[in-house]
């Protein structure tokens, strides 16, 4: 997908308008589970633009039963200018309630909508990119949304992949049910959910989204580097862009977008020192995210230490190391061990991060494929069994 020097001289980004919220530079931390909690987003929002960093996805049912978990991922930090949480659920109900709860307690100044996932527990399920197939459901939910966020002025926006498979495409129908029940805006990551998070995200599907509908669109799928984001605003057209997995294990990477945006060809290439003192500070903030409990803070560390270290040569030891960290003092005497001179890896820069699992078979209710409606069965089904309960 790369694009040419051309292509890229002639492009114009402009700000984006969600509603109120003016946003200054059309690019988006996409919501990721597990990843985007505030601390993560912080760090990103330091290094990049003024764009929109959105929260990982919260489940309606979790909040609805008043869940401490739930109610974890609802904070966000003094410096967030733009409280944004992501909601999922398949419950029209449920989500009009979990908003409802969000909206009235003056916790959110936007929220977006999971359509876009496929890990399977949630798909066998009818949630996330399944959903968009039973047009039904899917307005409904939209319309409960929007219709509790209008009169507070919050804007709602969706996430959207282009279908279940090739066969079952839905990203053009779903867009258009947005923008008329009145969303401000869709995101559309260019895979399907067969595809998962496999292969090469297919900007040409983000370009079609553009020029079928009246909202702004941002793409998403196959960001790795500055030039990508580039490269993707000239090649879809599309009036912003989301980064999830490039930016795993390297907040810099918004940095790097916001010197492109203005011509710049300054980069981050922080070396292994440098990553080890970013390292140190995201856990002191994750201990923070968990009320002062190290243990829980250095467990979730784990998987942001595997991205951060990808590319460096420190040796299976090391790694093994950080793994067994118990609190910050077994962090901190892992990272000062680190060769602090290290420069930084760019045979990695731009690979794929995170997840890269291809296709697979989809995951689907029972003759969930008959038909693009529900049938009353298939809502007691589905309401009476959300995959993502209020447990987590």
């Amino acid at each position: 997908m790369a694009g040419t020097e051309t292509d890229r001289s002639t492009q114009k980004i402009a700000p984006m308008q969600l509603g109120p919220i003016t946003v200054p530079v059309p690019v988006m931390l996409s919501p990721m589970a597990g990843v985007t909690n505030w601390p993560f987003r912080l760090l990103c929002r330091e290094y990049g633009p003024d764009g929109l960093y959105v929260g990982e996805m919260v489940t309606a049912r979790a909040l609805v039963a008043r869940n401490p978990k739930a109610f974890r991922l609802c904070r966000f930090a003094p410096q967030e200018k733009v409280r944004s949480l992501q909601l999922y659920g398949v419950d029209p109900q449920i989500m009009e309630q979990a908003t409802r709860m969000v909206v009235d307690a003056g916790w959110v100044d936007h929220i977006d909508m999971n359509f876009g996932c496929p890990v399977p527990k949630v798909t066998r399920h009818g949630g996330g990119s399944a959903l968009p197939w039973k047009t039904d459901l899917f307005t409904e939910l939209v319309h409960r949304v929007v219709a509790v966020c209008s009169p507070a002025g919050i804007p709602v926006t969706a996430k959207i992949r282009v279908g279940i498979d090739h066969q079952h495409e839905t990203f053009l129908e779903a867009a258009h049910i947005a923008q008329e029940e009145g969303c401000a805006a869709v995101t559309l990551h260019a895979r399907t959910t067969a595809e998962y998070y496999g292969g090469h995200a297919d900007w040409d599907r983000i370009a079609q989204l553009v020029q079928s509908v009246d909202i702004p669109v941002f793409g998403n799928g196959d960001i790795w580097t500055a030039e990508d984001a580039l490269d993707m605003f000239a090649q879809t057209g599309c009036a912003g862009v989301a980064i999830g997995r490039g930016c795993q294990g390297r907040p810099w990477l918004f940095a790097d977008i916001a010197a492109a945006l203005v011509g710049s060809p300054e980069r981050q290439e922080p070396t292994l020192g440098q990553v080890g003192a970013i390292m140190a500070r995201h856990a002191r903030l994750l201990v923070e995210f968990y009320d002062g409990d190290e243990r829980m803070a250095v467990h979730d560390m784990r998987k942001h230490v595997a991205w951060y270290l990808k590319g460096f040569a420190v040796g299976g030891q090391v790694r093994r190391d950080f793994m067994a960290c118990e609190n910050l003092e077994d962090l901190d005497r892992c990272i000062a061990d680190l060769d602090q001179d290290m420069p930084y890896p760019r045979a990695v820069a731009g690979k794929p991060r995170g997840r890269v699992r291809y296709a697979k078979k989809v995951r689907l209710p029972y003759g969930w494929l008959d038909s693009r409606t529900t049938t009353h069965q298939e809502r007691e089904t589905l309401f009476g069994n959300d995959p993502m309960d209020a447990s987590y």
